[in-house]
Formats: C-alpha cells, sequence, structure tokens
C-alpha cells in the first residue's frame, strides 16, 4: 500500500497520517515526547481552556506556554475548548503567539464538567452557537484551525455532517470525528461507517478517523469504512508510545520503530518517569506518573505493577521500573 501524499495544513506537512489524539490529562509535554521519539503524523495537546487563559494565574500560564511547544521536527497542534467566542478567539491569539503551528477546536469531550460548561460535545447541540466559536477562532489567527467533534450528541441528534459542512465553508483546515455519540461517552464499538456523511462531503477539508484503532488491522477497517484520509489514536497509544509508528509502518512500510524490550523498555519507562518529574515537580508528578506507569504495565505484561503504583519516591519507583521492566518480554503491537 503506497504512502499517501502529505495532509498540508497551511505550509505545515504531517508526516503519515496516524496521528496522536488529545486526551486531557494525558498528552501533556512529556507524553509527546515520548511518542515523538518513535513519530507521529501530528500530535495534538491535551485540551486547553479558554476561560484559564483570559484570567491566567502564573502557574497555569506556565503550564500552557509548555503545551504549546513543538516537539521537534514534527507537528504538535494545540487544542483549545470553551464555551464563548471572545475568550475562545483569545486564546488562540495567545497560543498561537507560543508557537502553536496548529490550533484544534475540541467539540467532541464528553466528560460532564465539560459539557455541564456548554462546551466539548454540548456545543453539538446548537451549530449556530458552535459556528460562533469556529468563526472566532479562524478569523483570530494565521494558523490553521482544524475541528474534532462527535458523530452527535446522542441518536436523535446526529449532525456531524452537518458541522462539518459549516466547518469547511468558514475556512477549518481538517476535520476529526470520533465515531461515537457524546451519549456513549467510550462505550460500545466506535461506528466508523457513520464518519462517511462527513467523507462523502463535496469540497472538504482532509477527514480524519477517531475512535477504538490500536493496531494496523483497526486503523485499516477505520479508513475503509470511513472513506477518512487518515486515522488518530487515543487510548491505543497508553503505554505504547511507539504503536503509531508501527501501524504506519505496517501499513505503509514506513521506517519500523526499534520497539523496546527488556532493558530498553525499562530505560524508555525510566525516561518518561522522570520527565513527568521534571515538568510537574516530584509532588505532583509523582501522582501524575502512576497512570502511565500502570499502563506500560497493562501494555507489556509486566509484574510488580501494584508495588509501581503504590511507591512513594522516584528512587523507589526507578528501582522498580528497572526490575519489573527489565525483566519483560515486551508486547509489540
Amino acid at each position: 500500500m503506497r504512502l499517501p501524499d502529505p495532509i498540508m495544513l497551511g505550509d505545515t506537512p504531517l508526516g503519515p497520517p496516524v496521528f496522536l489524539a488529545p486526551m486531557a490529562g494525558i498528552t501533556d509535554v512529556p507524553c509527546r515526547r515520548a511518542v515523538a521519539r518513535f513519530g507521529a503524523g501530528l500530535m495534538v495537546s491535551e485540551m486547553v481552556a479558554s476561560t484559564e487563559m483570559v484570567t491566567p494565574r502564573p502557574s497555569t500560564r506556565a503550564a500552557v506556554r509548555a503545551k504549546a511547544l513543538t516537539e521537534g521536527a514534527l507537528p504538535v497542534s494545540v487544542q483549545i475548548a470553551g464555551r464563548e467566542a471572545a475568550p475562545m478567539a483569545e486564546t488562540a491569539r495567545i497560543v498561537a503567539g507560543m508557537g502553536a503551528r496548529v490550533i484544534d477546536i475540541n467539540m467532541g469531550c464528553p466528560a460532564k464538567k465539560v459539557t455541564g460548561g456548554l462546551s466539548g460535545a454540548a456545543l453539538m447541540r446548537d451549530l449556530d452557537h458552535a459556528m460562533t466559536l469556529v468563526d472566532a477562532v479562524v478569523g483570530a489567527v494565521a494558523v490553521p484551525v482544524t475541528l474534532k467533534m462527535r458523530l452527535g450528541w446522542d441518536d436523535d441528534c446526529l449532525n456531524a455532517a452537518d458541522l462539518a459542512a459549516r466547518a469547511r465553508d468558514a475556512g477549518v483546515a481538517m476535520l476529526t470525528v470520533h465515531g461515537r455519540t457524546r451519549a456513549q461517552f467510550y462505550k460500545g464499538q466506535a461506528d466508523w461507517s457513520a464518519i462517511r456523511a462527513v467523507a462523502d462531503l463535496p469540497a472538504r477539508p482532509p477527514l480524519v478517523a477517531n475512535g477504538d484503532v490500536v493496531d494496523a488491522a483497526s486503523a485499516r477497517a477505520a479508513l475503509a469504512a470511513s472513506g477518512a484520509d487518515a486515522v488518530m489514536v487515543g487510548r491505543g497509544a497508553q503505554g505504547r508510545p511507539w504503536i503509531l509508528a508501527q501501524i504506519a509502518h505496517d501499513m505503509w512500510g514506513t521506517p519500523a520503530p526499534d520497539v523496546p524490550q527488556g532493558a530498553a523498555l525499562a530505560d524508555l519507562v525510566a525516561e518518561h518517569y522522570e520527565d513527568i518529574l521534571d515538568f510537574y515537580g516530584t509532588d505532583l508528578g509523582l501522582r501524575v506518573a502512576r497512570k502511565h506507569l500502570g499502563w506500560y504495565a497493562d501494555a507489556n505484561g509486566v509484574s510488580l505493577r501494584d508495588q509501581m503504583m503504590r511507591a512513594d519516591t522516584p528512587r523507589a519507583t526507578l528501582d522498580l521500573i528497572a526490575r519489573a521492566f527489565g525483566e519483560a518480554a515486551g508486547v509489540a503491537a
């Protein structure tokens, strides 16, 4: 299968069409650095709330500044979320000024704390209001603006194609559709075929299919069913930062990632762990790191998972990482 021509977002060419999904509390700078070691066509930051940007505390502004950093040669998109046009436009200007090469608008997050504030997927219940945000952000910045959505709010409100058509006309440079409604959250199987209504739109921008893409087989199935141009990997990358590069290799023959095993896997996990502590500080970093250690353990069949999760000092945790992952055979997918 021939590697397709790269998707262009403005003057930024994306890599192989396997992208890292934005995941709140997960796709932070340390996570993106781990993925960048192996490669990805695009990486999207965790969600940045517009209300925190326009009235920032110093710690909030510092964190968002870090989120806007690019990772070497790999393109990074910064995802923003909110419910009102003016704060969204100002947030877009701020992160573009910080160096973001692409800005993504979140209309897909199903979390109650987001939709309860009429942000995220809740915006799909009122497309007229949703489009005021799109128009404001596109008009505020010179960098490409993309949009991530779900199929709709629920089975009675399946309006992804309507929103996509209006976003296309407003100048959105790329669309991503998660093959579930907000009502489904992450339950059941993503319906990739339902994304085809967006794929069939005339003169549409590039389209990305999201939801349940975890390996080359599911990526092929998602592309075939949806008619999309690329896939986006979310939970499938947890504990397996190499999986995006592995999917691209399996599908299009791009360079194979050197999937770590044994001591190399232990080194990777330890580097990610220490990066988390450096980024957040030791106290917060110890808590943030536990979920990543759990995912690495689950994805790679290692022992000592519970001990790592309970360790309360960096030294104890690093010793357990060396023991647990150094002895693991590794699981490449």
